[in-house]
């Protein structure tokens, strides 16, 4: 079952949360933890706000067609266009979702207020070789061209685009991090609609069920109430560096990961160790990755030896 916040996304919030909890002087864990869950909430409301901006998009270019009907002497091609694309089933289906509608209401997130990066996007979309293609088959698409159609511009227009990153950044400090994760879910998304389900297609949930919520609040608590053994462990296996030489980044990283790999017996060390070295590289120094793997290395096997940690 695809949800939106996985395991990635969780442990990738509690790497920021953490840092910025020291970084506060680690004075409440309590609000901390609030804070984790509301970035968390924050990640699902950028993956509703991107599926909205699809719909806002098409209702874009059906502006256009009706500005160029209205001018004094409009030609046939503007009289008579081509609504193909306006007109496109997956994005019919999309606007009247039950769950994006909801979103929208209660939220009151629209993209009304970026008009001018909506229009420039959308110009964008409609000089690209996808939607020309698209537009000169005159025969009419079926749902799933429809559907392909917008997998297509999302996965190349929209899903790495520094202008819809610079709008997000504005909105929201919390949205930094977070466009690249989300975007795969919204592909996702796009990806297992249904014409069938009409308005109650499913989106993708905030949280599997509750064990994800209880794995991200009992890492992050764990992280923090047993730092100390987590820092001793750390120090004894550095013992050519001083801790207070090494990038405060990785000290942080590696008391995460030691927290899930003494505290979630079911998780293997592989998959706790190669998750944290990609964080490494993503928010650390170009050395950290492998620093990180050899440490969090010597640290496990020195447990097993001690029969302090049973699994593999």
């Amino acid at each position: 079952m695809w949800i939106m916040i996985n395991r990635v996304l969780i442990r990738l919030k509690i790497v920021q949360i953490v840092y910025a909890y020291y970084q506060n002087g680690g004075k409440n864990l309590d609000t901390a933890e609030k804070e984790l869950f509301f970035s968390l909430s924050k990640a699902y409301d950028l993956y509703n706000y991107l599926l909205l901006l699809m719909v806002e998009i098409t209702r874009q270019a059906e502006r256009k067609l009706n500005a160029a009907k209205s001018k004094l002497l409009p030609t046939a091609e503007e009289l008579y266009p081509n609504m193909k694309f306006v007109s496109n089933r997956f994005i019919a289906q999309l606007e009247v979702n039950a769950q994006l509608r909801e979103f929208s209401e209660t939220q009151k997130k629209t993209w009304e207020n970026e008009s001018e990066f909506v229009k420039s996007l959308c110009e964008k979309i409609m000089a690209s070789d996808i939607y020309k293609e698209y537009m000169e088959n005159e025969s009419p698409s079926s749902y799933e061209e429809d559907r392909e159609l917008w997998r297509k511009i999302y996965k190349r227009i929209i899903f790495n685009n520094p202008e819809l990153d610079q709008v997000l950044e504005d909105q929201s400090l919390y949205w930094n991090d977070d466009k690249e994760i989300v975007d795969t879910f919204v592909l996702k998304t796009i990806k297992r609609f249904e014409e069938s389900n009409g308005s109650k297609q499913e989106l993708l949930p905030e949280f599997k069920d509750e064990e994800d919520q209880d794995f991200a609040r009992r890492l992050f608590r764990r992280t923090i109430l047993n730092a100390d053994y987590y820092r001793h462990l750390i120090s004894e296996n550095t013992r050519n560096w001083d801790l207070d030489r090494v990038a405060f980044m990785d000290v942080v990283i590696m008391q995460i990961a030691l927290a899930e790999i003494l505290s979630f017996p079911n998780i293997p060390v592989s998959v706790s160790l190669n998750e944290y070295v990609e964080i490494a590289k993503l928010y650390s120094t170009p050395k950290s990755g492998s620093f990180i793997n050899g440490t969090l290395d010597g640290i496990v096997n020195a447990l097993k030896k001690d029969n302090k940690l049973i699994k593999d």
